[in-house]
């Protein structure tokens, strides 16, 4: 039995460490001399950050009466867990929704199933599904209710197969059962079919990837009612473009097993109401109520803390996160497990030239990013994964700040009057992109000092992943925050394939990331996503810019979550406490 994912090291710099709630969360572990100011990736790594508080005095009466309103960055997408790929819809997914196997940490632990085995070839996953759990609807879980939803996504038709609505389905799993050409799947699915035996399900694949477990563990293969699955067969997605179904942004029709149960979604006022299920199978949520709340301007959502109309709120700035540490707020700082990007889409004159691409790579200016904009802890990136995940190789190419360089390529490459469309999103902050116009007006200016003149093209987040997907931007800032610890999750994310995201098509590149997910050697494996990385990085179809450790929020009278670095809190942990 394979019980955890490719091995994590576990170690944090002391810059990110002291950014932490004082007395709240402590770093697990240390490498090396753990001082001093480092500012690359080879400097810096991951850590999932401890308790030292003790639990508090818990305000029982309060957690009762008074509901927990969290602030948001953005409004959650849809309530069909599988037809959602952003961290808004997961956050209020997750407390709802249960998956096969769970994350700690970025450990992969039980979920839904309280133990599992693979077959020697890993392409068997054995599923031992716990007793007496129910759905919110009151239907049992068991194996054939597991089978049901992983049939249910392998046999999605028409518009469902767009990676618009089903994006990590086909990352994982490759395609579907019969692939529709308009959607432009060509990749033959690796899922075989799942078999059920009582509180058994066996899934079957066609071939080992090194994305299991850890996919087990993707709240977009949470585990949703049968009587959900029927209710929702005639929903249609006819084409890429269309709008999501209507069951998707309204409550009543999908029950999860959850530790909250869905109780409203006020569209107008941007709310999402949940309520605790008292029937779930693990420890109770402590506080009966809790209520995501939008508010996209990150000051906002400070001032809202602050006047107490809300309880917590993630994505603090670096600014903001001092500031309420010194009056008293809690604001712990999550590892570092994210990767934030200026993506080069080759489909693009003159992008496809390799000299233009490494240009524009030496021109910026990536250490005054991580020093101006990110939180204590940030560092400049080298290759497409953090450097806490093996794989990480000290061989990649690098393009280090040059603008006289820069010049000189760009005149070399006959693109010295370049003209560049450079696309970035507003409404929205991401973990691995606290501010993103100050990111884009500091790119943008590197970018006019090494003589090219940029075309600023701002839009807004519901529309930008669409848009950078479909490749009509030539430049575009993006990034990622890992879902589980295997390199795959990043590196083939990306580039497993071809696609119109990045408009290149390098089999060297593609060969490589397969030869890394399918091996099932583990020691091998980890070499080969080195010589992966070094391929990406060779072929250079983005820029990786930093990693950062996002900050989270909350009152001085609230005993918060364990924080993830896979952003993946849960908030039934949650309590008011009787101190201030």
């Amino acid at each position: 039995m394979r019980t955890s994912p490719t091995p994590i090291r576990r170690a944090l710099a002391a810059a990110a460490g002291a950014a932490m709630a004082v007395g709240l969360f402590t770093a697990c572990g240390t490498e090396g001399d753990g001082g001093g100011d480092a500012d690359t990736a080879e400097d810096f790594d991951f850590s999932c950050p401890e308790r030292t508080d003790g639990e508090p005095a818990i305000d029982t009466a309060r957690n009762e009466s008074q509901p927990f309103v969290f602030g948001t960055p953005g409004d959650p997408t849809s309530l069909d867990p599988i037809l959602a790929s952003d961290g808004e819809t997961f956050r209020v997914n997750r407390q709802v929704f249960d998956t096969l196997l769970d994350a700690d940490c970025t450990d992969t632990v039980p979920g839904l199933a309280e133990s599992y085995e693979q077959n020697e070839e890993g392409t068997e996953w054995t599923f031992h599904l716990r007793e007496g759990v129910t759905f919110h609807d009151g239907q049992p879980l068991d194996g054939a209710a597991v089978c049901k939803n992983f049939d249910r996504w392998a046999n999605f038709k028409g518009g469902y197969q767009s990676p618009n609505f089903t994006y990590y389905y086909s990352a994982v799993f490759g395609g579907f059962a019969e692939n529709d050409p308009a959607m432009g799947i060509e990749t033959e699915s690796i899922y075989k079919g799942c078999t059920a035996d009582g509180l058994d399900a066996t899934i079957s694949l066609s071939k080992y990837t090194s994305s299991f477990p850890g996919a087990f563990t993707l709240e977009s293969l949470s585990i949703i009612s049968p009587a959900s699955i029927d209710a929702v067969a005639d929903a249609a997605i006819p084409t890429a473009d269309s709008p999501l179904p209507e069951y998707t942004q309204t409550v009543g029709t999908l029950a999860g097993t959850g530790p909250y149960k869905l109780e409203s979604w006020d569209h107008s006022s941007q709310e999402v109401v949940l309520t605790r299920n008292d029937e779930y199978f693990g420890e109770p949520a402590k506080v009966k109520t809790v209520i995501f709340k939008t508010i996209s301007d990150e000051t906002a959502r400070r001032q809202a803390l602050e006047a107490g109309d809300i309880h917590g709120y993630d994505l603090a700035a670096p600014a903001d996160a001092q500031a309420l540490t010194q009056d008293g707020y809690q604001v712990p700082v999550r590892g570092v497990f994210n990767l934030l990007y200026l993506a080069y889409t080759q489909s693009h004159a003159p992008l496809e030239d390799h000299a233009v691409r490494e240009a524009l790579s030496y021109a910026v200016d990536r250490q005054r990013i991580v020093n101006s904009v990110l939180p204590a802890g940030g560092l400049v990136a080298t290759q497409f994964q953090p450097p806490s995940l093996e794989g990480y190789s000290e061989d990649v190419a690098t393009y280090d700040y040059d603008p006289e360089k820069a010049k000189q390529m760009l005149a070399d490459a006959g693109a010295e009057d370049l003209t560049i469309t450079f696309c970035y999103p507003t409404d929205v902050t991401r973990p691995y992109m606290p501010a993103p116009k100050d990111i884009f007006d500091m790119i943008s200016s590197d970018l006019q000092a090494a003589g090219v003149t940029v075309e600023a093209r701002p839009i807004t987040w519901v529309d930008y992943i669409p848009t950078t997907r479909s490749g009509e931007c030539p430049l575009y800032l993006l990034g990622w925050t890992g879902d589980f610890a295997d390199p795959y999750n990043f590196l083939g994310t990306w580039f497993a394939t071809e696609s119109t995201e990045w408009g290149f098509d390098n089999q060297e590149v593609f060969d490589a990331i397969a030869a890394a997910n399918t091996e099932p050697d583990e020691a091998k494996r980890v070499e080969l996503w080195k010589t992966a990385n070094e391929a990406v990085m060779a072929e250079l179809p983005g820029l990786p810019i930093s990693s950062s450790p996002p900050s989270i929020a909350f009152a001085p009278d609230v005993y918060p979550p364990d924080v993830s670095p896979l952003t993946r809190e849960d908030f039934s942990q949650v309590s008011f406490t009787t101190g201030s």
